[in-house]
């Protein structure tokens, strides 16, 4: 445990992080999972803007690496294009 005043607030601190981070990553991941998931193609087109601006959101925070976030919006792309 530990025994400085700001090592506690450093736990504190780390921990609310850690359970945004996760919230937040969940969250680009479910709707990952419905843009992949929708059979409508004008559906694709107007989720693919807002799923492709979390995902940059995160990476620009360092929630996930940024060619990890450029590889996914290409194939999410893609994804949307051959939805007919």
């Amino acid at each position: 445990m530990a025994n400085h005043k700001s090592s506690l607030k450093n736990i504190r601190s780390t921990e609310t992080k850690r359970l945004r981070n996760k919230y937040q990553h969940k969250t680009v991941r479910n709707l990952i999972k419905k843009l992949r998931g929708t059979e409508d193609q004008k559906e694709a087109q107007t989720l693919l803007p807002t799923v492709a601006s979390l995902i940059d959101k995160l990476a620009k925070r360092n929630i996930i690496h940024s060619n990890k976030a450029g590889n996914l919006k290409s194939k999410l792309t893609k994804v949307v294009a051959k939805v007919s």
